[in-house]
């Protein structure tokens, strides 16, 4: 099992934008010194209540250059915003300076507005995505090469740095809704996958889709699947319920109002898909979310969870959203990663693989 923690570098309510970043860092720095295997940058643009997080790319080279071992991800990276053969150099570089240690987790977002701002139709989103994915990965094989696509034009290009990682650092492509299961196991990717809008069984379903698609399309191997969604640990349940309170309630409420917003952005109908993820995120009340949503409890509860949703959902990661809502202070957060790092951790060492 592999255990990670998602970053957002948030913005704390009446605390600055230099906080956050101080903040954010201090989190990484703790992280690698702790042992945890990986930091997972998100990509928000435009939502200055939650996230300052707009540059991943940018502050994954200053993780790289505060820490020794852990490694550096993104989750995700919104390749349809940027032109992918500048993506694929400055990957390559971090992989360089960072000794080898990046992992670059890709996606489309579900958030419009990112496109807004970017003048891009969120319509082409699907489009720039595959074919910026191909850019990519031409560009890291280490030979001149062309493209011409809808969206994107290479021409004669040869990559320099290559990646240090061969043949590319490793990617993984988030999940969210049920059609986009069965095309990344199709096309041979590790995945990641939340809880946020899911139920448990539903999204088990899924990964069976996921896996499915990938044995279809002949790939060898088993395929990874990283869990992220919220969890917070302290030394006893009672503790880290009461802690985790006013983060867990207002995270899922925000969940609920930017889902519903942007449902109404797309024009969806009253009845569409995404009001209904709306309805059930606002409809949840504590001892749900503590149920079905997230992992809170002592280092003895999280590891007794994180089994059961290993065994339940084949899963061979966890990513961690340690203060998800943006309401813990920065000790408590710390205190809860040390937990996650030097206590829960340890227990997965010797484990047996998760059942197919």
């Amino acid at each position: 099992m592999q255990f990670g923690m998602f970053m957002e570098f948030a913005a704390r309510p009446g605390g600055s934008e230099a906080d956050a970043f101080r903040e954010g860092l201090s989190l990484a720095e703790a992280a690698d010194a702790w042992g945890l295997d990986t930091a997972w940058l998100a990509e928000f643009h435009f939502v200055p209540d939650r996230s300052v997080l707009s540059s991943p790319i940018t502050l994954a080279a200053a993780i790289a250059g505060r820490t020794r071992r852990i490694r550096i991800g993104f989750a995700v990276y919104v390749l349809p915003l940027n032109h992918p053969l500048r993506i694929a150099e400055e990957i390559a570089t971090l992989d360089h300076v960072s000794g080898g240690r990046v992992d670059l987790g890709v996606g489309r977002s579900g958030f419009t507005w990112f496109y807004e701002g970017y003048a891009v139709p969120y319509s082409e989103s699907q489009g720039r995505f595959d074919e910026g994915l191909e850019v990519m990965r031409r560009a890291w094989k280490g030979r001149r090469f062309s493209f011409e696509g809808e969206f994107y034009r290479v021409r004669d290009a040869l990559l320099c740095p290559g990646p240090r990682q061969q043949p590319h650092p490793p990617l993984r492509m988030a999940a969210t809704r049920g059609e986009t299961f069965p095309r990344v196991g199709a096309a041979g990717l590790p995945i990641f996958v939340g809880l946020r809008g899911d139920s448990l069984d539903e999204l088990a379903a899924q990964l069976a889709a996921y896996r499915e698609a990938w044995r279809d399309a002949g790939h060898p191997g088993r395929p990874s699947a990283f869990l992220r969604l919220p969890l917070h640990a302290a030394a006893t349940g009672g503790a880290a319920r009461e802690e985790a309170r006013d983060t867990l309630v207002h995270y899922f409420k925000r969940q609920s109002e930017l889902v519903a917003s942007d449902a109404a952005r797309r024009g969806d109908p009253p009845d569409s898909p995404r009001y209904a993820t709306a309805a059930r995120l606002a409809s949840l009340d504590y001892a749900d979310i503590l149920e079905n949503r997230a992992i809170v409890g002592s280092a003895v509860d999280i590891a007794r969870r994180v089994g059961e949703l290993r065994d339940v959902l084949g899963i061979d990661g966890v990513v961690a959203e340690l203060n998800p809502g943006g309401r813990l202070d920065e000790a408590t957060t710390l205190e809860s990663l040390r937990i996650l790092a030097r206590e829960v951790k340890p227990e997965f060492s010797s484990r047996e693989d998760p059942p197919e």
